[in-house]
């Protein structure tokens, strides 16, 4: 009984969470709302910003926020052109510049943009910082955050379907079921999804970049620089969140042109 009782609520989520995504066309797992998800995002970014040094008045300030703002209305234009303006209503859009030697930016959920000034060596140029806005930018459209918690609540559902199946067991045999679900549900579920995620955003951030009047080749330029910093220490992609380093730049090289004929269809920003 209990067993059936989990099967019926995971089955009842799969139904009543699915939503389709205007920018991949796909039906999404998410149990979040933006209403929920938005106003816990802007208090841990303002949270953030507090703790962190933020760059301002700078030429590279400057360029975060330029190229940040033809991100977004590159976002407005394609989202106006799908039929769903609305889609962004919700977005309070914010770009800063921190102080760090990481090489990283990240968007949060709602449109809250970081980039650490360790990454602006290997962006060098525009080009190359829209390449990582644009992407970044893209996991917020997409709602990977919401799916990515979305997931992680029915890897947990998961977890007790394993303890109630196996109640009967001995303690090690338990121990050693939950073991194999987490190893499993790791390689073989949560990695290919969060990999799957990167690959969405390169796709949707190209088109970006493209509608904002930036060149998609040079996204390809960006991503060698960065294949060559990580030097091969990145560890094998099964067991990766992204995408080795030959295998986006391959996915980026099929994408490119699609991207750009899309951008044409959209129209560029001027």
């Amino acid at each position: 009984m209990k067993k059936q009782i989990l099967l019926g609520i995971c089955a009842l989520s799969m139904v009543y969470s699915c939503a389709t995504n205007p920018l991949t066309g796909k039906k999404t797992l998410n149990f979040v709302s933006n209403s929920e998800l938005f106003p816990s995002a802007f208090q841990q970014y303002g949270t953030f910003l507090k703790e962190n040094k933020v760059i301002s008045g700078t030429a590279d300030a400057r360029k975060v926020e330029a190229v940040g703002s033809r991100i977004k209305s590159a976002a407005e234009k394609y989202l106006t052109y799908l039929g769903q303006a609305q889609y962004l209503q919700d977005y309070r859009w914010e770009y800063k510049l921190i102080d760090s030697k990481e090489v990283n930016a990240w968007c949060m959920p709602g449109g809250k943009i970081v980039v650490y000034s360790g990454i602006l060596p290997i962006t060098k140029n525009d080009a190359g910082l829209a390449t990582v806005m644009g992407h970044e930018v893209s996991h917020a459209l997409a709602n990977h955050g919401a799916q990515r918690m979305s997931a992680s609540q029915l890897q947990q559902l998961g977890a007790v379907g394993v303890a109630v199946a196996t109640g009967g067991q001995s303690s090690e045999k338990q121990q050693m079921w939950q073991q194999y679900y987490g190893l499993g549900s790791q390689v073989g579920v949560m990695l290919p999804f969060s990999r799957n995620h990167e690959t969405e955003a390169d796709k949707i951030g190209l088109t970006l970049m493209a509608i904002a009047g930036y060149n998609p080749d040079e996204s390809i330029t960006f991503w060698s620089r960065m294949a060559e910093k990580s030097s091969g220490q990145a560890p094998p992609e099964f067991m990766s969140t992204h995408p080795s380093d030959a295998t986006r730049i391959a996915n980026l090289k099929a994408l490119i042109p699609e991207a750009k004929a899309l951008a044409a269809k959209v129209g560029v920003l001027k």
